[in-house]
């Protein structure tokens, strides 16, 4: 729209000052081409809108199919990778990701396409409304010229742009752990050399920000230079167009103003050369996670007498360094409780990881419900063992909504019972009940009562197989011994292995399993 209002107002303005000079103006015809300015001027408004509208809608349509690929990718990682995810650099980092594959759709991929297309239109219009040799000439210039520009641009811009990245990365990062942090970085002194980090990362940010600026600047010099000089071809064609007879002034001046127009088509380069580097950073971070191939869940149900059966199993980190333990030999049936007992570092975190089927064992192997662990699919281990880790993992939000992640169609009273059973129903009622408010992670509970609150939540899964690593942490012995006594009246027909250290804990087992290091 843009070009055809432009190359039609020259041609018209061109075509009016012909037919004055010849004393022919009575009788042109300035009703259509009038009218087809203001169709094409308020066309190009409605298009713009439409566009952008249309545009945006399927980006972020892709973007919001994106971040759920994204996330449903990162679950195929190994366990111990994930563990190891800083909740507020891997946001940031995934936001940041997104964010810019939005950048690589709306300001590089799109505007490509669209920019080519208008050429080549315009260069085969041209053809026809003026002469081959000036549509060559434009069409051609335009779709050789700004891209060379681009693709020599983007060699120079992409260490820059991702400096620029990075250092933005750094400086939220920093800062989001100075204001977490600001407590315990007050008490210890460091506040003010936190501080001169965050400020070291928007320096970078800053020098690596001028650099690209002035990249930004040259290439747009170049892309104007481009656009003048296949203006003043065409102009100059045109003239010696209309010298030998072969096109009229008029035609010429389409040639003219259409070359003039189709600079918009390749302004979107300088943004795109910005932004370039940080685009290809986040595609090489992201392609992986969406491309890995994600478990399909199945429908397949476990036997209610399943038994827990592990043979031989031993675990080396990495695959190949030393042995956490000697090989275990174990099994847990139905209604029966076994501890897992050792010192410090002994593997009986890394050995419910293992029965949970989060970690894959270096040798021997783990069943449940006389298969594999591995051969059944994530939903049937999901809704058939639940884990219990030493760091608990709560929500921001009510009681009840950390609850519910569990079971969301669970009664108030169903919620009631499960905190009941974990001694925490006194505590709750007390400060405000179900709807009591937490904090990022928990915050409001201490430590024995954010732990009692995960295993209430582990109860409304109703598992038949319950994995708990040091559950009474934190809590005295009679309490310790009382939410014991309260988990398994919960789930009488459960098997748990837990991992063990306290005699209130190990007392409430049928059996106890010390484990061995692998060198004894």
């Amino acid at each position: 729209m843009g070009v055809g209002l432009l190359g039609l107002s020259g041609w018209f303005i061109t075509a009016s000052a012909a037919a004055g000079m010849a004393g022919l103006g009575i009788l042109f015809n300035v009703f259509a081409p009038s009218a087809m300015v203001r169709f094409l001027a308020l066309g190009r408004t409605a298009s713009r809108y439409g566009e952008r509208v249309l545009t945006h809608d399927a980006t972020l349509r892709a973007l919001s199919d994106l971040r759920i690929r994204l996330l449903e990718g990162l679950l195929t990682r190994p366990h111990r990778e994930l563990e190891k995810l800083r909740a507020n650099a891997f946001l940031n980092r995934v936001t940041a990701d997104i964010d810019a594959l939005d950048g690589a759709l709306l300001r590089l991929v799109l505007p490509a396409l669209a920019g080519w297309t208008v050429i080549a239109l315009t260069g085969l219009l041209l053809w026809w409304l003026v002469h081959p040799s000036v549509a060559l000439v434009v069409g051609l210039g335009y779709l050789i010229l700004p891209t060379l520009v681009f693709l020599i641009g983007q060699r120079i811009a992409r260490k820059p742009s991702r400096q620029v990245e990075a250092a933005m990365m750094a400086c939220r990062t920093r800062l989001i752990d100075l204001v977490a942090g600001r407590d315990d970085l007050t008490m210890y002194g460091r506040l003010e050399a936190m501080a001169a980090h965050v400020h070291g990362a928007i320096v970078r940010h800053s020098h690596a920000t001028r650099r690209l600026d002035r990249i930004q600047r040259r290439t747009g010099l170049g892309l104007d230079l481009i656009g003048a000089a296949l203006t003043a071809a065409a102009l100059g064609l045109g003239v010696r167009l209309v010298q030998t007879g072969e096109i009229s002034a008029a035609q010429a001046a389409i040639g003219v103003f259409a070359a003039l127009a189709l600079a918009e088509t390749v302004a979107p380069v300088r943004r795109a050369l910005a932004e370039i580097g940080g685009m290809v950073q986040a595609a090489r971070r992201v392609l992986p996670a969406v491309s890995a191939q994600v478990p399909e869940g199945g429908a397949e149900g476990v036997p209610g007498a399943a038994v827990l059966e592990v043979r031989g199993v031993g675990y080396r980190r990495g695959g190949s360094g030393a042995a956490l333990f000697a090989p275990v030999d174990l099994s847990v049936a139905p209604g029966e409780t076994l501890a897992l007992a050792g010192s410090s570092g002994s593997g009986k975190s890394t050995l419910l990881l293992l029965a949970a089927g989060a970690l894959e064992p270096s040798e021997g192997g783990v069943s449940w419900g006389g298969r594999p662990v591995g051969a059944w699919s994530q939903d049937s281990l999901g809704r058939s063992i639940a884990l219990v880790p030493q760091r608990h993992a709560l929500i921001a939000g009510s009681v009840a909504e950390n609850l519910r992640l569990a079971a969301p169609e669970a009664s108030d009273e169903t919620l009631w019972q499960a905190l009941e059973q974990v001694c925490l129903a006194g505590t709750i009622r007390g400060r405000g009940g179900l709807a009591l408010g937490l904090g990022f992670r928990g915050a409001g509970l201490s430590g024995g009562e954010a732990r009692r609150l995960v295993l209430a939540r582990a109860l409304l899964r109703r598992p038949q197989l319950l994995l708990l690593d040091e559950p009474t942490e934190g809590l005295d012995d009679a309490t310790a011994r009382a939410v014991m006594a309260g988990i398994r009246a919960a789930l009488p027909e459960a098997a748990i292995l837990m991992a063990a250290h306290r005699a209130a804990e190990l007392s409430c087992a049928d059996r106890c399993l010390q484990l061995t290091p692998a060198t004894a």
